[in-house]
């Protein structure tokens, strides 16, 4: 968008949904860092995690609950990688359980953000379609509780199905990062 041309601002009549996606680091860190921002204007904020399992460290969820977000956890950790012996099913049912359990508490109007960190993840893996994210995101649009909310995903891929329903969407390029280079995650930068 060129600088000069912006349009007279007005106020989002909504909840914003948005997108973090891409082979790049910073999707979870930019979600926290809006949490963190959410927070500290009083926002009540759940932050929400479909991949990652309670035994996976974690700084962002010991700041976040410090700073009173909602915190839930729900993965039975990354599928198929880092020595996962989990079956797919346990995989899967685990994540449609938390799929189940986020449209009960979007449709409570609770919170005024919500953070599904890693939700396009589960597109991505086939624990969760696009449609239904896709339908839970159109859901939102016409609920009046829902609509106030703002919505934040996370993953790597770009769905259409998802895309169609976000005002913001921004992608996280991977330049360069050092576990390609065979490097270990570094705590308290990484996780």
């Amino acid at each position: 968008m060129n600088p000069k041309k912006i349009p007279k601002l007005k106020v989002f009549p909504r909840g914003l949904n948005i997108c973090y996606f891409g082979k790049g680091k910073g999707k979870t860190t930019a979600a926290v860092g809006l949490a963190v921002r959410a927070a500290g204007y009083g926002l009540k904020v759940l932050f929400f995690q479909f991949f990652k399992s309670p035994d996976w460290p974690s700084g962002e969820r010991l700041a976040l609950e410090r700073l009173g977000v909602k915190v839930e956890i729900h993965g039975k950790g990354f599928v198929g990688i880092w020595g996962d012996k989990k079956f797919f099913a346990e995989h899967k049912k685990s994540a449609l359980e938390a799929f189940g359990l986020v449209k009960r508490l979007l449709a409570s109007g609770k919170f005024q953000v919500v953070i599904l960190d890693e939700i396009i993840s589960c597109l991505e893996v086939g624990l969760l379609s696009e449609k239904s994210v896709g339908d839970l995101l159109k859901q939102k649009t016409k609920s009046p509780k829902m609509k106030k909310i703002h919505l934040v995903m996370t993953g790597h891929k770009k769905y259409p199905a998802i895309a169609r329903y976000c005002d913001l969407i921004t992608e996280m390029k991977m330049v360069k990062h050092p576990f390609y280079k065979g490097f270990l995650a570094v705590k308290g930068i990484d996780y």
